[in-house]
């Protein structure tokens, strides 16, 4: 049995039993990864894949308990380099973070601008998706650290860390009925077509309970990703926009009006999170805190020391998250 092998049958349910993909994404052959696979069944006297023809259709019963034992493995095998690098080279490595647009155009520039110039040599990677992209990514390893909104139970094990509480506003055209209005209730605002995020994208679930929560079901007239799209639509009069109260930008934002919406729809907390028994190098602890001053490396290892989302809550229970 070789690691070669176990990170050949990981990667070949990472990519959906498709070999072909798992050849490219490994920059290998596929008749090499076959071979390989083959040979292990053959050494254990079991099959881990059920097959039709040349095809692959699923993972047998003993290769899901195979499966997760590869997993560790190979998760054991990263910890141990990880160590031996932070003592060889403590300010050398990688560092990729998946999350979404808002973040990665609103809270993280200026903090990125500061960690690059403290770690110089470390390779920074900023991957963009949507919350599911992100806890896949997050799950099979692609990236260290992911920034999100979304439920922290849609990240399985992951060891999820509040860092901030944000609010939405809504914003409109100068000419709009809403525009001169200091206060409005949600059944005033349900009369208006809304510009908002796709569902599933920050924190969109919060907008729509505080909808269903009032008996009523919101016009949503256009969806997006992408909190400027959005604006862009707000401006030739699609609709109301609805968006995060951190992705307007008070320069080039200035011919859109502001309102804040706190009365009408709770705040949402974004968490930053890691895979559970994940070797932390001393730049991702810096990173984490910058991200969330709160988040000092002794808190953040209390709650790796933690078994559930929910014991996690609790160590945060009596920390006054800030506000942006």
């Amino acid at each position: 049995m070789k690691l070669q092998q176990l990170r050949y049958i990981v990667e070949i349910v990472n990519h959906d039993l498709n070999l072909s993909s798992t050849a490219a994404g490994l920059y290998t052959s596929q008749p090499g990864i076959s071979k390989q696979i083959k040979m292990l069944e053959e050494e254990l006297g079991i099959q881990i894949f059920a097959r039709n023809g040349k095809h692959l259709t699923e993972i047998t019963v003993p290769g899901k308990k195979i499966m997760v034992m590869a997993q560790e493995i190979l998760a054991k095998v990263s910890l141990i380099k990880a160590v031996a690098t932070e003592y060889k080279a403590p300010d050398q490595g990688v560092l990729c973070i998946a999350t979404t647009h808002t973040q990665a155009r609103y809270t993280l520039p200026k903090l990125i601008k500061g960690f690059i110039k403290n770690y110089p040599k470390v390779s920074l990677h900023i991957h963009q998706g949507s919350p599911i992209q992100i806890a896949d990514a997050l799950s099979k390893g692609k990236v260290d650290l992911a920034i999100t909104t979304e439920d922290e139970d849609l990240y399985g094990d992951a060891v999820m860390l509040p860092c901030y509480r944000w609010r939405r506003i809504i914003v409109v055209k100068p000419d709009h009925p809403l525009a001169h209005r200091t206060s409005f209730n949600i059944q005033e605002l349900a009369a208006y077509p809304i510009v908002t995020y796709t569902f599933g994208f920050t924190g969109r679930s919060t907008l729509d309970k505080a909808f269903y929560a009032s008996g009523l079901t919101p016009n949503i007239a256009f969806t997006a990703t992408d909190a400027d799209v959005i604006k862009t639509y707000v401006r030739l009069g699609l609709g109301v926009g609805v968006i995060a109260n951190i992705a307007m930008d008070p320069i080039q934002d200035s011919d859109l009006i502001r309102i804040d919406a706190r009365a009408i729809f709770d705040d949402s907390i974004t968490h930053i999170g890691f895979r559970r028994h994940t070797f932390l190098r001393g730049y991702m602890y810096d990173f984490v805190k910058r991200f969330a001053p709160h988040l000092t490396r002794t808190l953040v290892d209390k709650a790796c020391s933690l078994h559930s989302h929910q014991q996690i809550k609790g160590l945060f229970e009596n920390i006054t998250l800030p506000v942006l």
